[in-house]
């Protein structure tokens, strides 16, 4: 199960990018993944469940976008969305990659622990740094 490892290096990632930025606790990620990562969103879901626990993320809420394949053949132009990597298009060109192999984190929400006035609040969002 690599998504346990993908989540595991996505919160080392965060964490560092929140203590950047004096983030207390981690309040929602965004993560975006790409078919040919192979990574089961309801795994993905499930790691961050059993990693979360003790750490800035407890409680937090991971919302997954889910990129699918999409290749252009470089001859004719055609656009296709293969269930799997299809190297050579009909027309006998040669296709590339155009979405599908993505994996970041396109921003989070936390919470600094107090807001402008000094009292407890939000801080928004924030790509991660690194």
């Amino acid at each position: 199960m690599h998504e346990l490892g993908l989540i595991d290096s996505m919160m080392s990632l965060v964490k560092e990018s929140a203590e950047k930025n004096n983030i207390v606790r981690v309040l929602s990620i965004k993560l975006v993944v790409g078919k040919l990562i192979l990574a089961q969103p309801e795994l993905l879901r499930f790691a961050f469940e059993a990693l979360s626990p003790g750490t800035i993320f407890e409680g937090a809420r991971l919302e997954i976008e889910e990129r699918p394949l999409v290749m252009c053949c470089q001859k004719c132009g055609n656009t296709s969305s293969p269930e799997y990597a299809q190297y050579f298009c009909q027309c006998g060109g040669t296709n590339k990659i155009v979405s599908g192999e993505e994996l970041y984190v396109a921003n989070y929400e936390g919470d600094t622990g107090e807001d402008e006035d000094g009292a407890e609040g939000r801080n928004g969002t924030a790509p991660p740094t690194g």
